[in-house]
């Protein structure tokens, strides 16, 4: 196996950095204040879904589910499936999110409860996305220095893709982002199913795939099964995918995938197809996992010395140059290409809270060019946090990897904002004191959980004897991830219905407000002057409730809601369906 780059690999990596950079800059042109920067609202159903696909897949995940396959079997997959049975919630809450008539998320938490927890919501939305760029960097980092057996190292790699990202990023804005999305999610395709069908030769296609693992009594059984009982069970998978219900709503990205589009069909075809082409691509990173690991049973190579979040890239290393020269820079300038989409528009979501919901309340009578240039300036520091992350969680991440690490402190730090949205959007009576009580008691409860002395003394162990063992030994107890989740959610929906039901009511109008955005569809050619208000000639739409009672406010779902909303179920059971049928024909 070479360790350096044939050069017409090194030419399609070079040529892609240079068009996709080129590309973003040349969208810039239209971007003349911070509403074309952070929230552009003119593209149409397939923009929207090469958008959510692209912000939505990057190579981290394709790197944490073939690891976790390696690891795992073939359970690794709800890695990332973790998020297939929130998908078709997506047709719902993509219009009410356009509804809203915001720039960034923050605003409609300032509309629902005020300043104080749009502030709140900033500062934990900006640390997330700060958190998931790091992520997804690593994830880069690892797959270019395995796929090329380290002729491009790391720690070069991941400042080198940062600087041209942010580049054509803070040029462009979002609409740069969804432009450049659109080329970058084909490549994302080409980059989740390139390897595939070269490593499944390799092992004897799927059956030997399967005998060479069921024939392993190392492995188990378990590496065959959807449901590892052991370590990825049914309750497992459950608590991972109410998690995602309450991530999704909390993302700063979100509004871009759901708000951007023309319309409110725009957004929603955008949003839930878009997410479903994910799905069908991490099928491919699971299979391709699980065939790298029978590989390595048959050629002799013991998968524990393999470290995870090599798996992916060693297979690129191994097979794409023996192939033909330029394979492996296309899988390089592919896996380059679903990284920067994701990263870009982490980067303009979180500029986005820091300009509109930090910076500008504070400075409210500067130009749009100043509040524009504040935006960009943003978008560098939150970048730089990323990196800093990145190379820490590198550093100090063991067993599992350092991409699962970081997807594991992700996915908990923005969860638990979103019981603050969720209590908002279904109960009147939720104030901001219940909010902040939420979200403060969410975060006290993940931390307690992920002690170990705490799970020392939830299996027996007297307080005294816990921090002695914790001391001595390290965290040798841990609670399980799915406990985790269980326990901060529902020790913060606890406390926020708690504190809300002993504090003081929001005001009337403020609430009446916040509902009738909600019920009142986005209008053809309609004009937003203002965030979280309706337009001059627009007035509030009367909705058919389903549950109006204690305070409850769930509206009645329109034809159209339910037909998309069926029709995603069934894309979900198609895909596990057809998953399951691969293993049992």
């Amino acid at each position: 196996m070479p360790n350096s780059l044939h050069w017409l690999d090194g030419l399609v990596i070079v040529l892609y950095l240079l068009g996709v950079t080129a590309l973003g800059i040349w969208s810039g042109r239209r971007v003349s204040r911070s509403q074309d920067f952070f929230m552009p609202r003119r593209f149409g159903k397939w923009m929207m879904i090469m958008h959510a696909f692209g912000t939505g897949t990057a190579s981290d995940q394709a790197v944490t589910v073939a690891a976790a396959t390696a690891r795992n079997g073939l359970s690794g997959i709800w890695f990332q499936w973790m998020w297939l049975f929130s998908t078709p919630f997506y047709w719902l809450i993509a219009p009410v999110m356009r509804r809203f008539r915001a720039t960034t998320t923050a605003d409609i938490y300032a509309l629902r409860y005020g300043r104080s927890v749009a502030v709140l919501f900033a500062f934990i939305g900006i640390i997330g996305m700060s958190v998931k760029i790091g992520v997804m960097l690593i994830g880069a980092g690892a797959l270019i220095d395995a796929g090329t057996g380290g002729a491009i190292d790391a720690a070069w790699a991941i400042p080198i893709i940062t600087v041209l990202f942010v580049v054509y990023g803070i040029a462009g804005g979002l609409g740069g982002a969804i432009v450049t999305d659109f080329v970058q999610g084909i490549m994302t395709i080409i980059f989740s199913f390139m390897l595939l069908p070269v490593v499944l030769n390799a092992v004897g296609g799927l059956s030997g795939m399967q005998e060479t693992i069921a024939g392993n009594e190392a492995l188990g059984e378990s590496m065959l099964s959807l449901v590892a009982p052991a370590k990825i069970n049914t309750f497992y998978v459950a608590m991972l995918s109410v998690n995602v219900l309450f991530l999704i709503v909390a993302l700063p990205s979100a509004m871009g995938n759901c708000a951007a589009g023309r319309t409110e069909f725009d957004g929603r075809v955008g949003f839930m197809c878009g997410t479903f082409v994910k799905r069908i691509c991490t099928i491919a990173w699971c299979l391709t996992g699980l065939a790298a690991l029978a590989w390595y049973v048959q050629n002799g190579v013991d998968p524990a010395d393999v470290k995870p979040d090599d798996v992916y890239g060693d297979m690129a290393h191994r097979f794409l140059p023996g192939l033909m020269p330029g394979l492996l820079g296309v899988f390089i300038a592919s896996l380059l290409a679903a990284v920067m989409s994701s990263c870009d528009s982490f980067m303009i979501a979180s500029a986005g809270l820091f300009t509109e919901n930090l910076y500008r309340p504070a400075r409210p009578d500067r130009s749009e060019k100043h509040y524009l240039w504040v935006g960009r300036i943003a978008s560098i520091v939150v970048v730089a946090g990323g990196i800093a992350f990145a190379f820490i969680v590198m550093r100090t991440a063991a067993g599992e990897g350092a991409v699962i690490a970081g997807l594991k402190i992700w996915m908990k730090t923005v969860a638990i904002m979103g019981i603050a949205f969720w209590l908002g959007f279904l109960w009147r009576r939720t104030t901001a004191a219940g909010a902040w009580a939420s979200v403060l008691s969410g975060f006290a409860t993940w931390f307690l959980v992920t002690r170990g002395w705490f799970a020392a003394w939830l299996h027996g162990q007297s307080f005294a004897q816990a921090m002695k063992l914790t001391s001595q030994k390290g965290e040798v107890f841990a609670m399980n991830d799915a406990w985790q989740i269980l326990s901060y959610l529902s020790i913060g929906v606890l406390a926020g219905v708690i504190v809300s039901l002993f504090t003081k009511p929001m005001p009337k109008e403020r609430l009446d407000q916040f509902y009738s955005l909600t019920r009142t569809p986005i209008k053809d050619g309609e004009v937003i002057e203002k965030n979280c208000e309706l337009p001059p000639g627009v007035e509030p739409a009367e909705r058919k409730m389903l549950v109006q009672a204690g305070g409850l406010e769930i509206p009645l779902p329109s034809k159209t809601a339910f037909i998309g909303f069926a029709a995603g179920w069934l894309m979900v059971g198609l895909l596990i369906g057809g998953f399951v049928l691969l293993f049992t024909v």
